[in-house]
């Protein structure tokens, strides 16, 4: 038998692929991503009301607990694999790092006609989630803007941070 490894460039040379199963949490935020998206607002809002005061404590002191939490809350909410771009409001709260391909501005040609993945054909394609999932949300269009490429320096590092960041940088 032939072990398979993952073609995906994001993840680590040797890394077996996820086993055929069901991506219960990612679909769990996809089906229920306009209750996320309510969600996630509230929290920004706190994130940006908090951002002065983590300035003033330090975000470099702050950078591990702070992804040690992101990496728990959103491993468990969206199967997060830690890119440090977080860019789950503009694709239907599905990950597009969980893609074995790495695409971050929708799908590959090799979708299947049951909507699944090309590479493991047990997994529902990330990108049919992220639309179903744009669906639901009211900023959904933004599934249609272009987002930059992953930025592999910002591996593991705490997207709410740099959040907080961009936003005492905007307004000291």
């Amino acid at each position: 038998m032939t072990r398979l490894l993952t073609p995906s460039a994001f993840e680590p040379r040797g890394k077996r692929p996820p086993p055929d199963r069901i991506p219960w949490k990612r679909l769990w935020s996809v089906r229920h991503a306009g209750l996320v998206e309510r969600a996630y607002g509230l929290f920004e809002r706190a994130l940006f009301a908090a951002a002065p005061l983590m300035k003033r404590i330090g975000f470099e002191r702050l950078e591990r607990p702070v992804a040690a939490v992101e990496r728990v809350v959103k491993g468990a909410l969206f199967d997060c694999r830690m890119c440090g771009d977080c860019v789950l409001q503009a694709t239907g709260m599905s990950c597009p790092m969980n893609c074995p391909k790495g695409l971050r501005n929708g799908p590959c040609g090799g979708v299947r006609e049951d909507g699944n993945c090309e590479v493991y054909s047990q997994m529902p394609c990330v990108w049919v989630k992220a639309y179903e999932g744009s669906l639901r949300m009211r900023a959904g269009a933004r599934i249609a803007e272009i987002v930059p490429p992953t930025n592999h320096a910002l591996k593991g590092s705490s997207t709410w941070l740099s959040l907080a960041r961009r936003r005492t940088a905007a307004h000291p």
